[in-house]
């Protein structure tokens, strides 16, 4: 198996699922427990804290585990809203983001808020005359994601802070990293947020873990309530066997990040250069320069579905976009940058990570172009009998 959805899940990495079930089968412990099980689960709970917090070069009180970055969204979007409503109604994001965040802000709608969905350019960046132009001084939140999910596009976040600066000081940053973290830097301070989202399971850690990164000083109400555990901002027993998992994959994050980034360029850019050279009549959508781990292709002609089972016949996994909304009508991502309904339709995501290799692109363009082939003649011949 080839596998290229990376953007949906990846494969837990070996040491991850070792921790992982170290953890299940021998420290199962109550980390609020005061006997030496339940204290040696609140030291792993500890030392996983500690290396996320190092990933956003922040320290460990900063950082809250969540059960994914859906839940680290909704704590930080809404605990804003909760927080700072009576200072101002305007909230504001863009087109592209994650339906974690869209729909959270469609909530924040109901509730009141002004909210304003700013548009992106057709390359998928955040179009920031645009956001500058939205942001006043009784704006309360700002949420931009770091890496577009379908397209690879880098948001320049650090600028929208600094736009934010300047029209709206007293303003919220919160950043949906959950594409980014372990591909591009962080950092809290190179990006300016205030609030940062990550999952475990999107870079070979668990599924069913995330954190949220909480600027010191700044106050967000508990999602939810209970025993008071993560410090009192999250209650409930906390997730050990994950949460061990998720600190195992920041430490890989830490000491094996550059050696995987570089082994996912090469994959990324392999694949490109063979699909131009091989198959014509396409359209890369989002920027060349974006981030390396996701590259997204339209064959004109084709459908990205049949497109997508065809390879799983052979082996290679791939998708059509983001696996949260696979179930809806085309990408909402690819509408905003403007597409045409053939070119939405004719749109296959490529997802990477440090494991794939030059080797097993070459495969991929040749499966790709049989099977762009065969569809494009199908297609041709149907359209001539009708």
């Amino acid at each position: 198996m080839i596998y290229l959805d990376n953007g949906a899940t990846t494969r837990p990495h070996p040491l991850v699922a070792e921790a992982v079930m170290k953890t299940l089968t021998e420290g199962f412990g109550n980390p609020s427990s005061l006997y030496r099980l339940g204290l040696d689960a609140e030291k792993l709970v500890k030392g996983a804290r500690q290396a996320a917090a190092r990933t956003f070069g922040a320290s460990p009180e900063e950082v809250f585990f969540t059960a994914g970055g859906t839940e680290s969204d909704n704590t930080a979007i809404k605990g804003v809203w909760e927080s700072r409503k009576k200072q101002g109604r305007r909230v504001i994001t863009t087109a592209v983001e994650h339906p974690a965040v869209l729909e959270c802000f469609k909530w924040l709608k109901n509730q009141g808020a002004d909210v304003v969905i700013v548009p992106v350019l057709p390359d998928g960046a955040v179009d920031m005359k645009a956001l500058e132009d939205a942001l006043t001084e009784d704006t309360i939140l700002v949420s931009v994601m770091h890496v577009n999910n379908e397209t690879g596009a880098v948001m320049p976040v650090r600028e929208v802070r600094s736009l934010m600066e300047n029209k709206a000081p007293g303003a919220v940053l919160h950043c949906d990293a959950v594409q980014s973290w372990g591909k591009e830097d962080c950092a809290a301070a190179s990006i300016g947020a205030d609030l940062i989202s990550v999952s475990g399971h999107k870079v070979h850690g668990p599924k069913g873990i995330g954190a949220l990164y909480v600027r010191k000083g700044l106050h967000i109400p508990p999602f939810i309530h209970g025993g008071g555990q993560e410090s009192g901002f999250r209650s409930g027993t906390e997730n050990v066997p994950g949460i061990a998992g998720m600190g195992k994959a920041a430490e890989l994050i830490l000491s094996e990040g550059p050696e995987r980034l570089a082994r996912m360029s090469a994959a990324k850019e392999h694949l490109l250069e063979g699909i131009r050279a091989e198959i014509d009549d396409i359209r890369v959508n989002g920027p060349e320069d974006g981030c390396p781990s996701v590259l997204n292709v339209s064959f004109l002609g084709c459908r990205g579905e049949v497109l997508l089972h065809s390879l799983d016949m052979k082996g290679i996994c791939v998708s059509t976009g983001s696996a949260c909304s696979s179930h809806s009508k085309g990408s909402h991502v690819l509408s905003a940058m403007g597409l045409s309904k053939q070119e939405i339709e004719g749109a296959v995501r490529f997802s990477f990570c440090g494991d794939n290799t030059v080797e097993e692109m070459e495969y991929v363009i040749s499966c790709l172009k049989t099977e762009v082939l065969a569809q494009r003649r199908l297609r041709s011949a149907f359209g001539r009998r009708n």
